[in-house]
């Protein structure tokens, strides 16, 4: 209970409406010293915790989202028997880690792509939009070049229309499924705009709005923030804390 009070003071949990519960979804062992971290509490995840000897699982997305079917039975059963079997708790954090001003995964991405901050949609420093810049305009493939280097993965980019060399200096960015943003980048009149996700519209959108859209993988825009946060935990309260990256594609 003292690490989920821990979290939840460090993340301003109880001040965010979310999709699922941020906190302690499982409880388990009273006592926490080896924690595992990673994006999502998949059965390999799980697994690897458990040849790790962890106490505890902290991840960005957990269980018991609105609208999933309630029952505890087939895969999401035998998840929670694991964790339960073994007795390791479980805390995920969704919207809180996407926003928080220092450990967030919006943060986390502008200090991977060396994005200067200027701001976050309507002022607030914790969003789900954030915009801001590059010290200098860079060409398209620039930035196409140092997403896959820093993401390890390969993003998907839509040139505006009649305009695949337009530099880049001012981008939008929100990590995960934020693909709708970019017509709020569009009102900024940001050069490009990043996200984890790509819908059918996506593309429409930015050849018509002439923007620069990149789609960098939910999975790899969001493995930084929860990295981030398991290395506070570890400087700050001597915690064994290991990071464990379940490739996914997507």
């Amino acid at each position: 209970m003292i690490l989920e009070k821990i979290l939840n003071e460090k993340l301003s949990s109880n001040v965010i409406q979310d999709y699922s519960p941020n906190g302690m979804q499982i409880e388990g062992k009273t006592e926490i010293q080896r924690i595992v971290t990673g994006v999502t509490a998949s059965q390999e995840l799980i697994d690897r915790s458990i040849n790790y000897n962890a106490d505890a699982l902290l991840v960005h997305h957990g269980y018991f989202w609105k609208g999933e079917l309630e029952p505890i039975k087939g895969i999401k059963g035998k998840r929670i028997r694991t964790l339960i079997k073994h007795d390791i708790n479980l805390y995920s954090y969704h919207l809180p880690l996407d926003i928080h001003p220092t450990l967030g995964n919006n943060v986390e991405l502008a200090r991977l792509l060396d994005i200067e901050i200027q701001s976050a949609l309507e002022g607030n420093t914790s969003s789900l939009f954030m915009f801001g810049k590059f010290k200098q305009s860079i060409m398209p493939s620039i930035l196409f070049d140092k997403i896959a280097r820093v993401l390890n993965r390969i993003p998907l980019h839509i040139h505006p229309n009649n305009m695949n060399n337009k530099l880049i200096q001012t981008v939008g960015w929100s990590t995960g499924a934020g693909q709708d943003y970019i017509e709020k980048a569009s009102q900024y009149n940001l050069d490009a705009f990043i996200s984890g996700e790509i819908s059918e519209r996506t593309s429409h959108l930015a050849r018509e709005l002439n923007i620069h859209y990149f789609c960098a993988g939910h999975h790899a825009t969001e493995r930084y923030g929860i990295k981030a946060l398991g290395n506070w935990l570890a400087s700050r309260y001597n915690l064994d804390v290991q990071f464990i990256d379940v490739d996914n594609p997507a």
